[in-house]
């Protein structure tokens, strides 16, 4: 299988087939991209070994996992691939581009699928040549330890292929979650609606940012507040969801001004130290690792 694009998102799926057994192509925009890709892939199959040493009869050794990674800069690498999962940033027109130059690439038969966690289904197939081999696989972050991933149904899906996601979900050791194409599915939908109700309760003064994570957590079993979850998943990118979930679905989605005024600050969360949570104090990091 092949995953578009090796950030934290592209590493974690290229990651979770690995582990199951797949040979994977991870392409990358250019070499530094590249090389930071592979390095990222390897330091998270390290760390799912260190957690679990004992060797599978799919996995193999460390060794034997990563000779079946190979990171590349040309779409045309994915020529074999029998699946491509593109995991481009939450942009439409960027999402758009990279799913019709990397069709262009598969065989008739193969499949493509975008990990978007908003854009339409429905929409990002209209530039394809096969809408019916296209469906979304919205997996969460971070990838190795979430067990939940959403497939996606456009309106042009074949049929046949919600069975056959479902089975490539089962086989990552993950559930699956069949929805139709609607503005941000289910998860990123009722996600998102907590998270900015969080947000403006903290805005108003409600609670401390703790308080209210700790009422989520405790009181509702949570596994993460829903500050801190938007501390994982980064700020900007549930502001771009929010913008979007507002111009599809009404005002109720609205982004607040305190989420507007943090991105704006730089402060996106786990990945710049600082966002509703301070990221940089060692009992926040070892409270939240994967």
């Amino acid at each position: 299988m092949g995953v578009l694009g090796g950030g934290r998102m592209g590493a974690g799926i290229a990651h979770a087939f690995l582990m199951a057994g797949c040979a994977v192509v991870v392409v990358e925009r250019n070499a530094e991209a590249a090389a930071v890709a592979r390095a990222r892939v390897a330091k998270s199959v390290a760390g799912s070994l260190a957690r679990n040493p004992e060797p599978t009869a799919e996995r193999g050794s460390a060794d034997e996992i990563l000779a079946r990674l190979t990171v590349s800069t040309s779409s045309t690498d994915f020529a074999l691939c029998a699946l491509v999962v593109e995991a481009v940033p939450e942009e439409l027109d960027l999402k758009n581009s990279a799913l019709q130059t990397v069709e262009k690439q598969l065989a008739p038969q193969a499949y493509l699928a975008s990990n978007t966690s908003s854009l339409s289904i429905n929409v990002l197939a209209e530039g394809l040549q096969r809408p019916e081999n296209f469906v979304g696989l919205h997996f969460f972050n971070p990838v190795p330890a979430s067990s939940l991933v959403e497939v996606v149904l456009g309106q042009q899906t074949a049929p046949a292929l919600a069975t056959t996601a479902k089975g490539w979900v089962e086989a990552l050791g993950k559930t699956a979650v069949v929805v139709r194409d609607s503005p941000g599915f289910a998860s990123s939908r009722l996600g998102v609606a907590l998270a900015l109700e969080a947000m403006r309760m903290l805005e108003e003064g409600v609670a401390s940012a703790e308080d209210i994570d700790a009422a989520m957590v405790l009181g509702y079993r949570h596994q993460t507040g829903p500050l801190r979850t938007t501390d994982i998943v980064g700020l900007d990118v549930r502001l771009e969801i929010a913008e979007y979930l507002a111009a599809m679905l009404g005002e109720r989605f609205a982004p607040p001004q305190i989420l507007r005024d943090k991105v704006a600050r730089g402060e996106l969360g786990r990945k710049t130290g600082k966002g509703f949570f301070d990221w940089t104090e060692p009992e926040i990091e070892r409270r939240n690792a994967p």
